[in-house]
């Protein structure tokens, strides 16, 4: 698990420094400040691959360094070489599955069984990697897994050989397969885990259940993952893009279990007990009662995965919804809130001490997102007119209360609560 992070003259700020939570780590701010740059960086220091463009020194920048170090005490420092136009060495990999789903709907799987080259295991746990591929062997293990969209759904093969049949193809075995088998638990495992992904499994209709395969193209022998919607089967290619974003997460958990199970079956090692989990802007595409849940949700599955794992996740989010909804698990011991902020002209990253806020519109206006007010930019401004005009001041944008009124009957519902404090100063004869 990682502790901390350090970078100097790299991504967005001169300088960012992190202290992660054992379990929990939460990222908020506006866009283009380095939420998604931060993921990148952990995931680089975990796996020692980049799921996309390699992390790029600031202009100017004499010596940009990355520093990490891992809660057993291991760690590594990398410096970007302008000579070589690349980052002195790969970092140390984690002994733990590393799991990436990125916004673009693109994933990223680092697993020790089936990343590690032969070459690897010669070398005592924590001691640094000098090649990616130092083994001999006629069959060289990829330094991580990294799938777009289509290769989730379609399979992904490596110097010919095929290490993912796809959602479409595994879906469709497993669920043809007898309970007591592999594929059977596999099948098993995915259902539980659509069923705590859905938008709100107490409610039948709208719990994610999985339908009956379907052949669907003349020129395409597969048949087709369905799933029962409450209103019919539909083909899991033909859902929306937010059940289509979480019927991918729930397979790729899944699949990156059961095959991590298995390669340390046939290594004869026994499966990790740590998982690093990241996922960029978490609430991608999806409904606010699904925005509510899914946070909390992916906390349980990946933690349900074996008796002991122990997960470590990183999640960025722009949505209220999903702080609102880990205040019942949020554990200030072992998880932490960072904030993005731009303050003169500087990108800063501060850590926010956890506090309850209830309902979303309070959040809103709390340090994690820093608005003024959870309204419209045409009610928070006749509001800020008529509460200057309330302490006797000049509004900046009505110049009679005439006109303030207007604003806030054109701007604000009936039943705002601003509304007693308005209609009281004008009964009061208020000018």
């Amino acid at each position: 698990m990682l502790r901390t992070l350090e970078l100097v003259d790299v991504g967005p700020a001169p300088e960012l420094h992190l202290e992660l939570g054992r379990r929990l780590n939460v990222m908020t701010g506006d866009n283009g400040l380095g939420k998604s740059f931060v993921l990148d960086v952990i995931w680089w220091a975990l796996s020692g691959t980049w799921a996309g463009s390699p992390a790029w020194p600031l202009g100017g920048a004499k010596e940009p360094k990355i520093s990490y170090e891992m809660d057993d005490g291991t760690g590594n420092a990398s410096w970007f070489q302008f000579e070589s136009q690349g980052w002195s060495e790969a970092p140390t990999r984690a002994g733990a599955l590393v799991l990436y789903a990125r916004a673009d709907g693109s994933f990223a799987l680092w697993d020790p069984a089936r990343n590690l080259d032969p070459e690897d295991y010669k070398r005592p746990r924590g001691s640094k990697q000098t090649s990616l591929f130092a083994g001999s062997g006629t069959t060289r293990r990829p330094p991580a897994y990294l799938f777009d969209p289509d290769e989730i759904l379609d399979g992904k093969t490596h110097q010919g050989k095929t290490v993912c049949n796809g959602l479409i193809r595994d879906w469709v075995s497993w669920q043809e397969k007898k309970p007591e088998t592999q594929g059977g638990r596999a099948f098993r495992h995915l259902c539980e885990a659509l069923e705590q992904l859905s938008p709100n499994p107490q409610a039948g209709a709208e719990t994610i259940l999985a339908g009956k395969p379907v052949r669907l193209f003349l020129d395409d022998t597969r048949e087709f993952p369905t799933i029962d919607t409450g209103y019919g089967e539909v083909p899991v290619i033909h859902a929306s893009a937010g059940m289509r974003r979480i019927i991918s997460l729930a397979y790729l958990i899944v699949w990156a279990w059961h095959e991590h199970v298995e390669a340390s079956r046939l290594l004869k090692q026994e499966p990790m007990s740590e998982l690093v989990f990241l996922v960029d802007e978490v609430e991608n595409h999806l409904h606010p009662e699904w925005q509510r849940r899914i946070a909390p949700a992916l906390l349980r599955v990946l933690e349900a995965l074996a008796p002991s794992m122990r997960v470590q996740a990183h999640l960025t989010t722009h949505a209220p919804m999903v702080l609102a909804s880990l205040e019942p698990c949020f554990d200030p011991e072992q998880d932490k809130l960072f904030v993005f902020d731009l303050e003169a002209r500087t990108v800063a990253l501060r850590e926010v001490p956890w506090a309850r806020f209830g309902d979303a519109s309070r959040w809103l206006t709390s340090p994690a997102f820093n608005l003024r007010r959870a309204r419209s930019i045409e009610a928070e401004q006749a509001i800020d007119d008529a509460s200057a005009l309330m302490r006797g001041e000049e509004p900046r944008r009505s110049r009679t209360r005439e006109e303030v009124d207007r604003a806030l009957h054109d701007t604000l519902a009936d039943q705002d609560p601003f509304w007693a404090r308005w209609r009281a100063f004008v009964e009061e004869g208020g000018t």
